[in-house]
């Protein structure tokens, strides 16, 4: 039987070291193990363009990248979609420790290839092999990272993005997938532009009150299948709410935390991402921002109440719900014997017309 192919949001943008994140990812990839595959890989969405590498300044590090293009596109002729990645380290094609073969933000620089757009995709701060780091984000990542990184490399990002000659800088997009969506919501402020939205898997809480939804409900669901003591999930739901709070107060955090989510390096970025209230940033933006909103129905780590509230701030805003399809836009079967792996389970094929349908709509 498959198991839900999720993971809680990282609240760190260093290194996973979340001890809790850890035993309950590793163990849904032990019981994923399991699962029967033909190594083949279900299809590949979309067209794979013309790629090439590049790389920039943002936020005081080089930043490596993709840049994909549709085959043939002439130049100023197609538009740009620059894509922000989600919570944690998370590379340039979607990737983390916890989801290696997400690929969420490969499959969908591919569908927007297949949608006559080209695409940016970066590597976030800190999601890079160690082997290939410089000496300055390696040493960077030991110290409490200034959040205003992310914001800086985003801004970079789009420079880049535009600057590609293929891309038309009348016509850009911002594609934000879960946390990422957050960035989008504040690029009119990031940027010096005003650049069409997709939120994919987009938070619809603040991110302290998404990640003790989810940490707590993993929480209740591995004591129930006995990987937790009942003592030890009590301890686990008590220090969450206390790290929680301790964050929102600016007060010391708890010295004993067996969440692992809470500790000096995370406690800036947590208070500043926190800040954000993505229906405040909705009713923020520009009054003719067109927006589309993505949501699988199987999403394990933003549920339906969450988008709900965020579409209260997006007025106007297109939304589609993908049916039987999870947070990484993937498809989710959860009868005996279907694939669990991310590399076994296809790209939602829901996505592409979606896309498809917003972007021919908007110039």
């Amino acid at each position: 039987m498959s198991t839900p192919a999720s993971a809680p949001v990282s609240p760190s943008p260093s290194r996973p070291r979340a001890a809790l994140a850890a035993a309950l990812v590793a163990g849904a990839l032990l019981v994923s193990a399991c699962t029967p595959s033909d190594g083949d890989g279900p299809e590949l969405p979309g067209a794979a363009g013309q790629e090439r590498e590049v790389s920039f300044e943002g936020g005081g590090f080089t930043v490596p990248g993709t840049f994909t293009a549709p085959s043939g596109a002439g130049e100023g002729s197609v538009p740009g979609v620059l894509i922000v990645s989600g919570s944690g380290p998370t590379d340039r094609d979607g990737n983390g420790a916890a989801r290696p073969d997400a690929n969420t933000n490969l499959n969908l620089a591919r569908v927007l290839s297949g949608a006559g757009a080209a695409s940016l995709r970066y590597d976030k701060f800190g999601s890079a092999d160690p082997a290939d780091m410089s000496e300055a984000e390696e040493e960077a990542l030991d110290q409490p990272v200034d959040p205003l990184v992310f914001d800086r490399q985003m801004a970079a990002a789009y420079t880049e993005l535009v600057s590609q000659p293929e891309v038309d800088p009348e016509r850009t997009v911002i594609l934000g997938h879960s946390e990422g969506a957050l960035f989008a919501l504040r690029a009119h402020e990031l940027l010096d532009a005003e650049p069409a939205l997709v939120l994919a898997a987009p938070p619809g809480t603040r991110m302290l009150d998404l990640i003790d939804r989810q940490v707590s409900e993993q929480i209740r669901t591995a004591e129930a299948q006995g990987g937790v003591g009942e003592v030890t999930a009590a301890r686990m739901l008590s220090d969450l709410r206390a790290g929680r709070a301790a964050v929102r107060a600016g007060g010391e955090l708890p010295e004993s935390d067996t969440t692992g989510l809470f500790d000096e390096n995370s406690a800036d970025y947590l208070t500043w991402i926190d800040s954000f209230d993505p229906v405040e940033l909705a009713e923020g933006l520009p009054g003719d921002t067109p927006v589309l909103v993505l949501w699988g129905d199987q999403d394990a780590q933003v549920n339906e109440e969450e988008v709900d509230r965020l579409m209260t701030g997006l007025d106007g805003a297109e939304r589609v719900d993908l049916s039987g399809v999870d947070h990484i836009l993937r498809e989710y079967d959860d009868t005996p014997g279907a694939a669990a792996l991310d590399a076994d389970r296809a790209f939602s094929p829901d996505v592409t017309p979606a896309l498809e349908r917003f972007l021919d709509g908007l110039w």
